[in-house]
């Protein structure tokens, strides 16, 4: 005897290839189905909208191919009201609480849908029922007496769609990873998406590390820092330290970014940054005595621009301004991921991993790297939006100052 669940699938659901990637994921997990109704619509900004009967050899079964389908947007044909479960005690769930993805996500509580506060990956959701309102929270902020969502009863998801001839500056960006790519068109389709962040008000964060710094590509990143096309900034311990050494001692981790030559004792050079800045207090302080005078972080503190630099197991120093405490970390990179309306990933794996497990689905990111399993990684670790460059970041970085500042 089989058992079956009716979904429902809506929106640009064929040109986004979700239709198609449901019929795979109940076929590949052992079920099958029949498409009862099916409207097509039929003009490119159109909506399509589908009902499926899904159908099992059991229950387990059933439940583990609609969870998948949930993940993906199709949602049951029937909603309920959401489960609620209190957290019996801080920083624990309950069993089989929901975990979120990154997609904008609605819960049903009193016959009502409240869209989701703050949506990223892999938390708990919280329903305040005296608003009420719905949140996200991470596992490690839960307090004992919080209703958490269990199950997947009452939940809907809507993953980002891509309708057919999308226009704009941002119609590039339809996911993916190439070093194919034409970087000269691409780079001034990043810096049209830019300029469109900025004209519709939206913030700029990018995400550094230190071969930025390595590549030669320090000071015009500073421009764009300076000229406001970047408002915000997300870096480790190393990043600073290099972008100040460049300063101080026209080195990067002792090479001379221009002549590509060892200097003297060059390998001293990043230690006796960091014994600088502790001696000023911090970059802020350094920046106003006049010790600092140029680079990323002199524009950042110039220009009012807020930073978060996460340390990590291996720093040196590190500099005051690094935050050591990794959950104090995540929660300040959190809070600027958060505030983001596109996000720049310029060469690192750990610290684009970082910002894009906090970023919900609808913010539209571009990473870059020469190393395209940065690239790959950010997308299998589930930020599907990101557009990737596999290129030289010391080529990229001028290209898209010279776009944006020169031709402006």
């Amino acid at each position: 005897m089989t058992v079956s669940r009716e979904v429902e699938l809506e929106g640009h659901i064929i040109d986004s290839g979700m239709m198609q990637t449901c019929f795979g994921i109940i076929m590949d997990l052992g079920g099958s189905f029949t498409v009862e109704t099916f409207d097509i619509g039929r003009h490119k900004t159109d909506e399509s909208y589908a009902r499926l009967l899904v159908e099992a050899d059991d229950e387990a079964t059933l439940q583990s191919i609609v969870h998948e389908l949930h993940q993906n947007g199709a949602n049951p044909a029937d909603p309920k009201d959401v489960t609620l479960e209190p957290a019996p005690a801080d920083q624990v769930v309950p069993h089989g609480f929901y975990s979120t993805t990154n997609h904008p996500t609605f819960v049903r509580y009193d016959d009502e849908w409240l869209a989701v506060q703050n949506v990223e990956m892999d938390c708990a959701v919280v329903v305040d029922t005296d608003e009420p309102r719905a949140y996200t929270k991470v596992l490690n902020a839960v307090e004992a007496g919080d209703q958490i969502v269990t199950g997947e009863t009452g939940i809907r998801i809507a993953p980002p769609e891509r309708p057919r001839g999308q226009q704009g500056a941002f119609g590039f960006m339809q996911g993916g990873v190439s070093s194919e790519r034409p970087s000269e068109s691409t780079i001034r389709q990043i810096a049209e998406a830019i300029e469109e962040t900025r004209a519709d008000g939206g913030k700029i964060l990018a995400v550094c590390g230190p071969a930025l710094i390595h590549s030669g590509a320090r000071e015009d990143l500073a421009q764009l820092v300076r000229e406001g096309y970047i408002d915000m900034l997300s870096a480790g311990n190393g990043f600073a330290v290099h972008d100040i050494e460049r300063d101080l001692y026209g080195t990067s981790l002792g090479l001379d970014t221009e002549s590509l030559d060892h200097a003297r004792k060059g390998h001293k050079h990043h230690i006796y940054t960091i014994s600088e800045i502790i001696r000023e207090g911090g970059i802020e302080a350094a920046v106003e005595s006049g010790t600092i005078d140029s680079g990323v972080m002199y524009e950042c503190v110039t220009n009012d621009r807020p930073f978060v630099l996460a340390g990590s197991i291996r720093d040196d120093g590190p500099l005051p301004d690094t935050i050591t405490d990794a959950v104090e970390a995540q929660n300040a990179i959190r809070e600027q991921a958060h505030e983001a309306d596109m996000v720049l990933m310029l060469s690192t794996l750990l610290h684009s991993v970082a910002v894009g497990n906090c970023l919900p689905s609808t913010t539209r990111v571009v990473c870059v790297d020469i190393n395209p399993a940065t690239v790959t990684q950010l997308l299998d670790r589930g930020s599907a939006q990101a557009v990737g460059m596999v290129t030289d970041i010391g080529t990229f970085v001028p290209l898209l100052a010279e776009q944006l500042v020169d031709e402006a």
